[in-house]
């Protein structure tokens, strides 16, 4: 008798994901299974897949389990592991409630980046406890065609390097990875935010996720271009003892970034879940031959 593969799909802000219920982590998705799933045309379609686990049930996660009962085993479109995934996480919580296992408050969630803290609110919104930023030295250049900005190179659990343009235009297609340098700067990739202002304390981005292509939205790239944005406003919560809060719309919607005086970083948007259904295993299983 064929295992039944039971998957749902969400987006947050219009970051969309293929998300498969694997409690006792007893699925093999190798990266083949996942770029299947996730392709527009010939799977389920999504920018990643969340793939949820209990964190006691896998070895990646078994040591947070004290701290967070599940697990966000996050993958790209492709295939590829990541860190971690800021939409992806808020997802993920409202797949937690509407399956049952939490309801409205604070839960927490573990990733390959840590585990982050969750509130669900009443009117819908989720906001996430992104952590800190960390600011590497050095200078960083992303390009598009003949054109050449400085980005800054922001870590929030995975690379990014946010670049200010004058027009959103100018960051192309972002079909193929924005070339940059110096390559060192990220032997893994990058992601590239390019960045326009829209009044104060609000911006404008588009984003190339590695391993995704552009998205509809980054929750962790939304939060790399609210702390790149304060730096170069000459704010910086832990010197003033304030937080700075940042209004970052995204392709797919809008999103509120707010860093602490702490360098605590928190973001607040939506998550919906939009179907569920089950997966034909015997499709599954062609695919990724």
């Amino acid at each position: 008798m064929r295992i039944r593969i039971a998957f749902l799909k969400g987006h947050g802000t219009e970051n969309d994901f293929v998300i498969v219920p694997d409690p006792e982590n007893a699925l093999d998705l190798p990266p083949a299974a996942v770029a299947a799933l996730c392709d527009r045309r010939a799977g389920i379609g999504g920018d990643g897949l969340l793939h949820v686990v209990r964190s006691a049930a896998h070895p990646e996660a078994a040591h947070m389990a004290g701290e967070a009962e599940w697990f966000m085993d996050y993958r790209n479109g492709d295939g590829s592991v990541a860190e971690m995934c800021g939409n992806g996480v808020r997802v993920f919580a409202r797949y937690l409630q509407h399956a049952g296992h939490v309801t409205e408050g604070d839960l927490a969630v573990a990733t390959r980046g840590g585990v982050k803290t969750v509130h669900i609110a009443k009117d819908g919104d989720v906001t996430v406890g992104m952590g800190k930023a960390l600011l590497p030295e050095g200078d960083v250049t992303v390009s598009v065609g003949d054109r050449s900005w400085p980005a800054r190179n922001v870590n929030m659990g995975n690379p990014h390097a946010v670049a200010f343009v004058d027009d959103l235009a100018h960051a192309g297609d972002l079909y193929s990875p924005p070339p940059f340098s110096p390559a060192a700067a990220y032997p893994s990739g990058v992601n590239v935010e390019f960045v326009v202002d829209r009044g104060p304390r609000h911006v404008a981005m588009r984003v190339h996720e590695r391993g995704s292509g552009e998205t509809r939205s980054c929750g962790t790239g939304a939060c790399a271009v609210a702390v790149a944005t304060a730096r170069r406003d000459g704010a910086d919560p832990a010197a003033t003892g304030s937080p700075a809060t940042y209004t970052v719309d995204v392709p797919g919607g809008t999103l509120v970034i707010t860093e602490q005086a702490d360098g605590e970083i928190e973001m607040t948007g939506p998550a919906v879940i939009v179907a569920e259904g089950e997966i034909d295993a015997d499709w599954l299983e062609n695919a990724v031959r």
